[in-house]
């Protein structure tokens, strides 16, 4: 990423384990583990920060979506797809 952004890291840098500490501090299982996002809420949104840290599993959409969300889902999916040729399906159990 940072050769993306035209800001790659030095061989000083790579070496001395800059980009390894950036890779762990970046990591879900540390960012997931932070104090503040065990137990933080957002004053705008009044939402906890956890929320924003779940393990993804496949079809485990399924336990936090109602019927309603799925249907929404779909059809902005359907309307994002048009014409490009793509189709989206899932089997609902």
């Amino acid at each position: 990423m940072a050769e993306f952004l035209e800001c790659p890291f030095s061989l000083e840098e790579e070496n001395c384990g800059v980009v390894d500490e950036i890779l762990r501090m970046c990591s879900f299982e540390n960012l997931s583990n932070l104090e503040v996002n065990k137990n933080g809420k957002s004053s705008s949104f009044e939402v906890e920060y956890k929320v924003y840290f779940r393990e993804g599993k496949v079809g485990d959409w399924k336990n936090h979506f109602t019927t309603e969300m799925s249907e929404k889902l779909n059809h902005v999916i359907e309307q994002k797809f048009q014409g490009s040729g793509l189709r989206f399906f899932y089997i609902w159990h």
